[in-house]
């Protein structure tokens, strides 16, 4: 235990400390009266009409004078950081230089019967000491967690060796307290403080390593920071617990000072506020804010522990050391009744609940027109990195199907531009800001130029950059059918969904949309222009010219079949002499997953009107984009305006930004290029015995694996799930594996694929 905590206070009466303050400081004070401290003496100096001078301290004579100078380049350290801090500065000694950076000129020692002191006065702040944290508002609980992030971060740049002590206040020595706990009378007390330890001891012991930690104030409390009328910190005026230790401490003993009284959901609303305000300033990471309620808890325990065997001892009137001992506890009582995880949830952590009864809830909340869930035995997932998922059980599961998160689930330069971004500012294209202009440029850069494709309009989603250029088309043309290959998927808006056959069930094909059958070259079916030709024909039979023709490049939902240039030059040759224009829908083959071009219109040679980019535009944040040539997008401007509200906001350029960086920087394409190639020619090697394994085929990390049949397919895709492998299927038959695993997938990720297949098809063959 720090030594200052094993004495007795210093025991100046009032008509000797104006004596010492006119001796030291040269302070002509009239009364002195004494604020209350727990192991120094604190004076408040006041003249003649009783109107405050100044505030003299006299230390406890077991402090460590270094400590004393820490705590006074601590303050002036962070005063230089930000000035604005109301921080309570030691006055310089008389007939110290004005500029003295030593900090023994901020004292002055005395000797008394008991050992030496040491003489510090401070300026006399505005506000009240003593609050009660019941009455703030809660606008000044958020302003008192702002106010303890700002003293965090600017002390952050600072340390002293004395900084390294056992401090007993500071949570991280909570443990050590249990030598303590004979001295606690209540028994009801005595008890939480040792469940609590025992929790601290087990949970957050072996994980404060792992916190971010600094030299902090350890006490930022309402006894030790001032308060205008309106209950807003305007003075912190103590840092005699200073120690280097997990930043989250600091907000820990503020939520203990705060949530005094406050119980069930109100204690929880309470911290929410708080925290909120410490995050305006400084975001907590995960694993502080799943920590917080067992640090609260373990300050609750000191608080009970410290004051109750000061008081035994005698060192301190037991009534005033004791008076936080009733409320701490039943602050306690609160986060033991709901239990750690659900504190954890309720102070704002996330928190998994148990898999148990997810799905049923499920169903009985989202409703039968959502898709089913994958697999037979649905994943919880709780987190993902890279190319891999882990399930709610711990389970890590290689994923070889999502698209969505292009470079890699949770990829840090994207999360980390939304974050910074979500922190600066949000708000819409009817402002000018650099992002989405940028965003803008750098699309534009990727287009082939010959193309022409000059101009950029923002939405959400694939689907609304679909139903867009759709908008984009009939206007231009004046036209209104549609076309589209047999079996495509293009998005879930009323237009949209009219251009995905995949969706339409048993619904009457929509009467303006003509499907054409795309080509099978395994089968040599469809293998020229006329299936294309045949479908203009048809809609012409119904009244309907063409506004449209809409293609996935990578033909994913008709199982990854391959066209090939010039069959696909012909349908566009097709399209534009029908008086249509060519929409290249980039959401799924788009942003690399050819690994040979960007685009997976320039795969197949094409130089589209329009182009749709969505899902892995910003690697699971919610952005899309239409570009097209400016003569198009003037002809709707023509007719109407466009504004969408979260269209090219500046959280979503940074994130499709931070994409297009990565792409750059890491050299993705290449890497799916042989990757992609890797890929493939270890499926063909694996598939090879088993006759149920009809075609490999697709390009770079677009890649379909044809078997016999629906069921099959079905199979292979549960028996990949057990062995920790995801793919999702497709093709009008249900009969391809689709594997189209983030771009973050790897050398290393392919032979867990591939053992993962054979065993997957050696267990079924043998059935």
């Amino acid at each position: 235990m720090d030594r200052v905590l094993a004495v007795a206070r210093p025991a100046f009466d009032a008509a000797s400390v104006v004596d010492i303050a006119r001796r030291t400081f040269d302070v002509d004070a009239a009364a002195a009266r004494d604020l209350g401290s727990e192991r120094d003496q604190t004076f408040l100096l006041l003249d003649d009409d009783d109107a405050p001078l100044a505030v003299l301290k006299l230390s406890n004579a077991a402090e460590d004078p270094a400590t004393l100078d820490m705590e006074a380049l601590a303050v002036l350290h962070a005063q230089r950081v930000d000035p604005s801090l109301p921080l309570a500065i030691p006055w310089l000694v008389p007939g110290a230089h004005r500029d003295s950076g030593d900090p023994a000129d901020r004292r002055v020692a005395i000797d008394a019967a008991d050992g030496r002191h040491h003489i510090r006065t401070y300026p006399n702040l505005p506000g009240h000491d003593r609050i009660d944290a019941i009455t703030l508002s809660d606008a000044a609980l958020a302003g008192w967690g702002a106010m303890a992030a700002r003293v965090g971060r600017a002390l952050r740049g600072f340390f002293h060796p004395a900084a390294q002590r056992t401090m007993l206040w500071d949570v991280q020595h909570a443990g050590r307290t249990r030598e303590l706990l004979e001295a606690i009378r209540d028994q009801r007390h005595r008890a939480l403080v040792e469940a609590v330890l025992d929790r601290f001891d087990a949970a957050v012991v072996p994980v404060l390593p792992t916190l971010r930690a600094q030299v902090i104030h350890t006490d930022l409390t309402t006894d030790n920071a001032l308060a205008d009328d309106d209950g807003n910190v305007s003075g912190i005026v103590d840092f005699g617990d200073m120690s280097y230790s997990p930043l989250i401490v600091d907000l820990a003993s503020l939520l203990d000072s705060l949530l005094n009284d406050r119980i069930d959901d109100e204690l929880f609303r309470t911290a929410r506020l708080v925290i909120s305000g410490y995050e305006t300033i400084t975001p907590l990471e995960p694993v502080e804010l799943r920590l917080l309620p067992d640090l609260v808890a373990a300050r609750a325990a000191v608080t009970i522990a410290i004051s109750s065997w000061r008081s035994g001892q005698g060192f301190e009137d037991a009534t005033f050391a004791e008076r936080y001992n009733g409320p701490v506890a039943r602050t306690i009582e609160t986060l033991l009744d709901v239990g750690w995880d659900e504190a954890a949830r309720r102070f704002g952590a996330t928190v998994e609940r148990p898999s148990r009864g997810l799905a049923v809830r499920r169903e009985a909340v989202i409703g039968p027109a959502m898709e089913p869930l994958t697999y037979d035995d649905p994943i919880h997932v709780v987190a993902a990195s890279g190319a891999w998922m882990t399930g709610a059980d711990g389970r890590r599961y290689l994923d070889a199907y999502n698209n969505v998160p292009c470079v890699g689930h949770g990829h840090p330069r994207v999360t980390e531009a939304i974050a910074r971004q979500s922190r600066l500012v949000n708000t819409n294209m009817r402002y000018l800001y650099e992002s989405a202009i940028e965003l803008a440029e750098r699309l534009i850069a990727t287009m082939p130029p010959a193309a022409g494709l000059d101009t950029v309009m923002f939405v959400n989603s694939g689907s609304e950059a679909n139903d867009m250029a759709w908008r984009l088309a009939t206007t231009f043309t004046g036209n209104r059918g549609a076309l589209c290959t047999a079996f495509a998927y293009h998005g879930v808006t009323d237009a949209t969904a009219a251009l995905s056959p995949e969706s339409w069930q048993a619904v009457r094909p929509p009467d303006h949309v003509e499907t054409w059958e795309p080509p099978d070259r395994l089968r040599e079916l469809h293998v020229n222009g006329k299936p294309f030709a045949d479908a203009v024909a048809r809609l012409a039979t119904r009244g309907y010219a063409p506004a449209a023709t809409i293609l996935d490049g990578v033909l994913t939902s008709d199982g990854y079949l391959e066209p090939g240039q010039a069959l696909a030059g012909e349908w566009l040759d097709a399209t534009h002499a029908a008086g249509a224009l060519w929409i290249a829908d980039e959401v799924q083959g788009g942003h690399g997953r050819t690994g040979h071009h960007m685009w997976s219109f320039q795969h197949l040679g094409l130089l589209p009107d329009v182009v749709t980019i969505g899902k892995p535009m910003g690697n699971g944040h919610p952005v899309g984009a239409v570009v097209t040539r400016r003569e198009i997008a003037a002809r709707f401007g023509d007719e109407t305006v466009f504004f969408s509200t979260f269209g090219g906001n500046p959280v979503s350029a940074v994130a499709a930004l931070a994409v297009l960086d990565v792409l750059d920087d890491e050299r993705v394409l290449a890497r799916v290029v042989r990757v992609g190639d890797a890929l493939r020619a270890a499926i063909r090697e694996v598939v090879r015995p088993y006759p149920a394994v009809i075609d490999v085929r697709g390009v770079g990390l677009a890649i379909g694996v044809e078997v016999a049949d629906r069921a099959t397919a079905a199979a292979i895709k549960e028996g990949l799930r057990e062995r920790g492998v995801l793919i999702g299927t497709a093709g009008r038959e249900g009969n391809v594996l689709k594997v189209r695993p983030p771009l973050a997938f790897s050398d290393a990720d392919i032979p867990v694929f591939v053992d993962a297949l054979a065993s997957t098809l050696g267990s079924i063959a043998a059935r």
